[in-house]
């Protein structure tokens, strides 16, 4: 790759690819349960309909009824079966009831033990994102390297570039660190 015409061209694609980990990261914190209904539960559950695997989104519409129930309304008769099965199936110990194209999920109280294994979950998560972070932070710093030895930058800028791609990788880790105790948080509370 050529040498950017600046800095900031350079940051840009760093930052973007980092924020990249950073929703991957809030999708994965979405799908953990705390002791809320939230449609975001389910929304990672893929369902075998029509001879094809597709996510639970695509075949049902999915709400929140109460403080501890959801309900997914299936378009199609058809399926119901298979989302109750795809849902008792996806390993969050849920145990839903067809009603109909209705599907009542009723979210059971978290024991403390499941709390802590869902807070173990979540900083397995963020670990990942910071792995991802980091590699991001290491293609940058390749970048700048190759630049500085075909002498497109000079050691000085390379020096400055370097410490602003470690600003970068620090501001992202840190905000990775917040959005797990703010998950922690959220899995913790009664």
């Amino acid at each position: 790759m050529a040498a950017p015409a600046d800095l900031n061209t350079l940051k840009q694609d760093l930052s973007r690819r980092m924020d990249g980990a950073l929703e991957s990261l809030k999708k994965e914190f979405s799908g953990l349960r705390t002791g809320r209904a939230s449609p975001a539960l389910l929304e990672p559950i893929r369902v075998e309909v029509y001879g094809a695997v597709q996510p639970l989104v695509q075949v049902a519409n999915i709400s929140v009824s109460g403080p501890s129930m959801l309900s997914v309304q299936v378009w199609d008769r058809g399926a119901t079966k298979a989302v109750e099965v795809a849902i008792r199936d996806s390993g969050l110990g849920l145990n839903p009831q067809a009603e109909g194209q209705t599907i009542r999920v009723p979210l059971p109280p978290l024991t403390q033990e499941r709390r802590n294994d869902l807070a173990k979950q979540a900083a397995k998560y963020a670990e990942a994102a910071k792995v991802a972070v980091r590699g991001v932070r290491r293609d940058g710093m390749d970048q700048i390297k190759g630049w500085e030895k075909k002498s497109e930058i000079s050691k000085d800028d390379a020096k400055d570039w370097s410490d602003e791609v470690q600003k970068l990788t620090d501001l992202t880790i840190k905000k990775v660190d917040e959005l797990l105790a703010e998950k922690e948080k959220d899995i913790k509370a009664v």
